[in-house]
Formats: structure tokens, sequence, C-alpha cells
């Protein structure tokens, strides 16, 4: 794997057939010299194919975001390094806006439902779709939205990618709703029925390690 400190996770990359994802508070992780130092080691028949981590502009937490070439990630590797048991994600629907800078910090939207129920994952994730879609003046700020959903039914999380940290907090005191944009549509996401908890996280890279995609013919 390539070492890189600034470089972010390519989070469309084709070759990319599930994600695990760990939060967990920062003086439980394991610290980033140590797992990245096993990553490096990490026989590549396993399939990871990027391995990530973040701390919140606040301090308190650490994310990891890791990418796996095959269906079958392993769990127990990434809960040896965060100390916290990831959740397994694949990616659903993406925008990016045209002529995209470089993110300048990374804010993590995370959605729970009462219950698993795949179909509705989409719905939510399709009902902020067409809020952002409704936006006539959207903000300068947001560059990116990737749009996850758990394989067990009942998350959704969106890695989404801002200039920088105060553009996202303007954007939300803009809206003066808690969203990051006005139009009509976003109270359609304020209402969603089933939703038991929400919430976001504004995160910068720490250290990325990533395998370059593959350039076999399938």
């Amino acid at each position: 794997m390539s070492a890189s400190h600034s470089l972010l996770p390519d989070i469309t990359r084709p070759d990319a057939g599930a994600v695990l994802i760990a939060e967990s508070p920062a003086h439980r992780h394991t610290t980033p010299a140590e797992a990245f130092a096993e990553v490096e080691h990490m026989p590549r028949s396993k399939g990871l194919i990027s391995f990530n981590t973040f701390v919140s502009t606040d301090g308190d937490r650490m994310l990891t975001y890791t990418q796996w070439a095959n269906r079958e990630p392993d769990h127990e590797f990434v809960a040896g390094l965060t100390d916290t048991e990831p959740v397994e994600y694949r990616l659903y629907r993406s925008s990016v806006r045209a002529n995209p800078p470089v993110p300048g910090c990374i804010v993590v939207v995370s959605v729970e439902f009462d219950g698993p129920d795949q179909q509705r994952q989409r719905r939510w994730v399709d009902t902020v779709f067409d809020a952002m879609a409704g936006e006539t003046e959207p903000h300068p700020g947001r560059i990116s939205a990737h749009f996850h959903v758990s394989t067990d039914s009942t998350r959704v999380l969106n890695y989404a990618e801002w200039t920088d940290e105060q553009a996202h907090r303007n954007a939300l005191e803009k809206s003066n709703q808690g969203t990051v944009g006005s139009s009509p549509g976003w109270q359609r996401v304020l209402d969603f029925p089933g939703v038991r908890s929400s919430g976001f996280r504004r995160y910068h890279l720490l250290r990325s390690l990533s395998v370059a995609p593959s350039t076999e013919p399938s």
C-alpha cells in the first residue's frame, strides 16, 4: 500500500466491494502509527484496498474508513485496530459538483432507523437527493455527498466533502433548520418517518493508505 498524509480516499472507486467504518473515542483508538504499521504488513489476499483514519475537528473522535475489494471484509481486523466493532456499508448514491476543489473538511452524517428496512434506507437517501436538486443556489462550500447504506438495513451514512469547516457551519446557519439547504424538500427529510436518531461530525484526514486500482481486464 502507498501512504499519504493528505490524499483523501476515492469513495467511488469501482473496485470497492464493501466498506467498513468504525467511529470511536480518540483515547480508545490504537495509535495511528501502530495501526498503519499493521495495515502495511497485511496480506494483499485479505482484500483491503484502502485504510483511512480521520480525527474530529474537536479532537474527541476518531473515524476509520476502510474499503475492501471483496464482499467479505475482515471485521475482526478493523475491530482490533480501532477497539470498536465496525459497521459494514455499501455505497448507494453519490453527488459531486463539477470541477471540485480539494476538500478541507469531511462531514460524516449518520442516520439510524427504528428497524431494518432496505427500501426505507434508499427512500431516505433519495429524499435527500430530491432536496438537494431543489436548491436554486447550492452552498458553494459543498463539494460532494456519498451516501452509504448499512448491510443490516438499519443505517445510512453520508460521507460529505466540504471546502472547510466554516463553510459547513455557514450552510447550517443559513438554512436555520439544521440542514445544509433551504429548499422545500428538506422538510420532507426532517419529517421522514422511522428515523430513530441522526447527527453529524466534522473530520480532518489524519493518514491514509491505499492500493492502486487494478488495471487488469475483468
